[in-house]
């Protein structure tokens, strides 16, 4: 009899031992959490500032062609002039005549927030490129791999060099530029390919560092 409560009383304290080592709560084929809810801008509690006039409009502008403010303008809104330095920069950059075209540049951001693992970027301008592209197979492979995309000559020389500045800019020589003459691209266009590239590794780090997150609708954009 005393060797079978023994038996009982060791099997009773493996149990418990076995059931400490699984975390309380935890279940077989359990749902991860939800992740398309309304996301918090970003990590940092900072108040918004009083809006210019000009930011204001421009906020209201936002509202009126896309529907949203992006979650980015609303993280720079507690200096209005980080805000209207940022958002100055990112419309020249993106917006103003070049000679590349809009879906060139966006397709750059995905490239260099592809090389960065940035959450916000990767979503916000692969919804872009799906938008200006038509072709969300495209935004797809943009984000996962460009390199598996079917792209031109042109397209493959621009995003290789664009890739190039984010790995390891210190490493770029003037083959890199010659390999960019080669494909078609100015003088010019070489600067803006650069330009594009440089403030996106810059956006890309400051959004990873504060946790910047996309706003829901760019999940939705072009499918």
């Amino acid at each position: 009899m005393a060797k079978a409560k023994a038996k009982v009383a060791t099997r009773e304290s493996a149990k418990k031992v076995k059931d400490k080592s699984k975390p309380k709560g935890q279940q077989a084929g359990e749902m991860p959490a939800r992740q398309d809810g309304p996301p918090p801008v970003m990590a940092l509690s900072l108040p918004q500032a009083q809006l210019t006039s000009e930011i204001a409009a421009y906020f209201e502008k936002c509202r009126e062609k896309i529907g949203y403010v992006p979650n980015v303008l609303l993280a720079y809104s507690h200096d209005m002039a980080k805000l209207e330095a940022f958002a100055g920069m990112y419309n020249d950059l993106m917006l103003a005549p070049s000679g590349l075209s809009k879906l060139e540049r966006e397709m750059i951001a995905v490239a260099v927030s592809a090389e960065n693992r940035c959450f916000y970027c990767l979503v916000s301008h692969g919804a872009a490129v799906r938008v200006l592209s038509g072709d969300p197979v495209l935004g797809e492979l943009l984000m996962m791999n460009w390199r598996a995309a079917k792209l031109s000559k042109r397209h493959r020389a621009m995003l290789t060099f664009a890739s190039k500045m984010t790995r390891a800019s210190s490493e770029i020589v003037e083959d890199d530029r010659e390999a960019l003459r080669k494909a078609g691209f100015s003088e010019r266009d070489i600067w803006d390919i650069a330009a594009v590239a440089a403030f996106f590794n810059m956006s890309n780090r400051l959004s990873s560092a504060l946790d910047m997150r996309p706003n829901v609708e760019y999940h939705r954009d072009g499918r």
